[in-house]
């Protein structure tokens, strides 16, 4: 560690004074995120941990160093082991092929009152897919491939820099699906959207059009706040959309989780749309039916789950169009499966707040 032994750390802290204690742990940290950023391994797979040398006793810090280090190698071992695990029966049914009565049950969909529309947020990190899965359920409804929300797939870095509203038009385009989708800027560490931004978002203050400032939020003065927001300018349903291979840095979970806190003060309803699951498995690429075969996707998503909170039942693994030209049946029912309950869960959240404020009348 450029001229201080790791394995001196615990004999250095006892002798050091406070303040150069701290000073000395931070050095280490950032040699760490060094160390991260040369060999391209996560900070979180990287474990400080203090080695036997001339001990003659064992020592309970040292050992909790090499024991917690020792945990996660027996994880990352057992999960490429489990990589080819299928299950011999799926851990949840899905109706394969059975598209078309999914497809009319989303297309016969009809709010509580004919003003009424689901408004569904995706917010979630950058390049998860949010824009992907907008256009990918278009192009199921709409039975062709459809790219209306811009999608980038060589930047690092937030493509979505406006709060934008997608409505989806039915069969001769006279008309428009009663439920619609409002994009985000995604949670970049340091440049993503704010959180009080979201906050606002969920209330309906944001109007369409809105470029999101990272330094700063949305004033009530600017023309962009709604100060009159109408039922169908808040939102009803609110979807965090992650991928396989995301990371969960602390600060991105803790944007998830204030977001979240939010949404449950509100009573919105919330669940997960998990994508690129092709990419989790050589199997589920062969073929996509054996998703919830798959042990290794089955305990990712119970990691996310514990990672953010989302229960298991409301986590929808799914794969956008990204590369097709055409259709493909087994694609369409993942969307279409997700889709369907995104729906529910945004119509009993309308008629929950109708029946209260029938309640508040009487």
């Amino acid at each position: 560690m450029d001229g201080v032994r790791s394995n001196d750390f615990t004999v250095l802290s006892c002798k050091l004074n406070t303040s150069f204690f701290v000073f000395f742990v931070l050095f280490f940290l950032t040699q760490m995120e060094k160390f991260s950023a040369k060999l391209g391994i996560p900070e979180n797979c990287i474990f400080p941990v203090k080695n036997y040398h001339k001990e003659r006793n064992l020592n309970s810090v040292v050992d909790s160093l090499i024991l917690s280090a020792l945990t996660e190698i027996i994880h990352c071992g057992d999960d490429y082991i489990n990589l080819k695990k299928i299950l011999s029966e799926p851990w949840r049914t899905i109706h394969w092929g059975d598209n078309q009565s999914a497809l009319q049950h989303v297309k016969d969909y009809k709010p509580p009152t004919d003003r009424h529309q689901i408004r569904i947020l995706l917010y979630g990190p950058v390049g998860a897919g949010k824009s992907s899965f907008i256009n990918s359920v278009q192009s199921v409804l709409r039975g062709r491939m459809c790219s209306q929300a811009l999608v980038d797939f060589t930047s690092f870095r937030s493509f979505t820099r406006q709060f934008t509203t997608y409505k989806i038009p039915k069969e001769g385009g006279q008309s428009f699906y009663p439920f619609v989708f409002s994009d985000i800027m995604g949670l970049e560490i340091r440049d993503g959207v704010l959180v009080d931004d979201v906050k606002l978002v969920l209330r309906g203050h944001m109007r369409d059009g809105y470029k999101f400032n990272p330094a700063s939020t949305l004033s009530e003065d600017d023309l962009f706040y709604n100060k009159n927001p109408s039922t169908n300018d808040r939102v009803h349903i609110l979807v965090l959309v992650t991928n396989t291979e995301f990371v969960m840095d602390a600060e991105t979970v803790q944007k998830i989780q204030e977001i979240r806190m939010e949404a449950s003060d509100l009573g919105i309803p919330q669940v997960a749309i998990f994508t690129k699951i092709d990419e989790a498995c050589p199997e589920i690429k062969k073929d996509l039916k054996t998703v919830y075969k798959v042990q290794h996707l089955k305990r990712k998503m119970e990691k996310f789950s514990a990672d953010v909170g989302i229960p298991m039942n409301c986590i929808f693994p799914v794969e956008n169009y990204h590369e097709q030209i055409k259709l493909n049946s087994d694609v369409d029912s993942l969307i279409l499966s997700a889709l369907k309950d995104i729906i529910n869960y945004g119509d009993d959240f309308i008629n929950l707040k109708k029946s209260n404020e029938r309640l508040v009348s009487f």
